[in-house]
């Protein structure tokens, strides 16, 4: 889209959005890839379902076709699992905007078609279940495939499965965990599109969540210092390109299934800034014509 932008973005946020995802862009001569609407021009696979993930289902008016993830075999340990990403052992070029920033943030709109996490096809035992649903996230600069710099998802904490934005401000540091207070099949219905987005601002340590573009209430799982910013700052993640990005599940390189969503997802958008209440509120008004 060059400078101008993504179509679907407030214009006021164009410049910010680093990579931005509306499956109705196959990259021509592969349907498996889906061509970047942001200006980093980063084509991610839709690993496993291929061509066949791009869905007619329209999360807001003006969209086209969605993602499908989904687990696919529970019972096999295999790595067939439905997802969608990319992944570079030396870092993906492309997403060099997230080396060393300030502040990310990761919208979109998320349909879930689950009740509760998956069967884990990584045990032996046939009733246990992954503790996370992977919805999106960029990954750290050392990542496996699956440790993030800033990440939307749905993970145990202490006990209760909860909507939270997880970040990770250095690579191997520790990470913070901003949970939604409300029950998650309230924010996330089965069967509903709702516009998710977490923000993170790496030198202050704020996070947020919003359900709709209105901020979800919410707290922190930690209350020491897990992205060390008590010395001087400013404070930036750490200075590498991140390994890729991870949507709909971990290990984008398909090695290995994790955290598998049921779900479908559109308008996935990467910004290389914290956004602010505002323009939270202001881009879902935008998207869904309620400007």
């Amino acid at each position: 889209m060059g400078s101008t932008g993504p179509r679907d973005i407030h214009p006021s946020l164009r410049s910010d959005v680093v990579a931005f995802y509306d499956f109705d862009h196959p990259m021509p001569g592969d349907p498996a890839l889906e061509a970047d609407q942001g200006r980093s021009g980063t084509e991610i696979e839709l690993v496993n379902g291929g061509a066949g993930a791009r869905v007619r289902d329209r999360a807001y008016r003006g969209s086209g076709r969605s993602l499908q993830t989904r687990q696919v075999n529970p019972g096999t340990a295999g790595n067939d699992d439905w997802k969608a990403g990319i992944y570079s052992a030396s870092g993906v070029r492309t997403l060099r905007a997230f080396n060393a920033v300030a502040g990310t943030t990761v919208m979109g709109w998320f349909k879930a078609q689950m009740d509760a996490p998956a069967l884990n096809s990584n045990t032996a035992a046939p009733a246990d279940r992954y503790n996370a649903i992977g919805l999106a996230g960029v990954l750290t600069g050392d990542s496996d495939g699956h440790a993030v710099r800033a990440l939307l998802e749905l993970i145990d904490v202490n006990g209760q499965l909860r909507l939270v934005a997880l970040g990770r401000r250095l690579d191997g540091g520790n990470s913070q965990t901003f949970a939604a207070a409300a029950d998650w099949r309230t924010l996330l219905p089965r069967g509903e599109w709702v516009h998710l987005t977490a923000t993170f601002d790496f030198d202050t340590g704020v996070m947020a969540l919003y359900r709709n573009g209105q901020p979800v209430e919410g707290f922190y799982t930690r209350t020491d210092d897990p992205w060390l910013l008590s010395g001087p700052g400013p404070h930036l993640s750490t200075a590498t390109d991140p390994r890729g990005i991870k949507i709909g599940g971990s290990f984008p390189l398909n090695n290995r299934e994790n955290n598998p969503c049921d779900c479908r997802m559109d308008s996935l958008t990467f910004l290389d800034s914290s956004l602010s209440s505002r323009d939270v509120a202001k881009q879902y008004r935008y998207q869904t014509g309620s400007r």
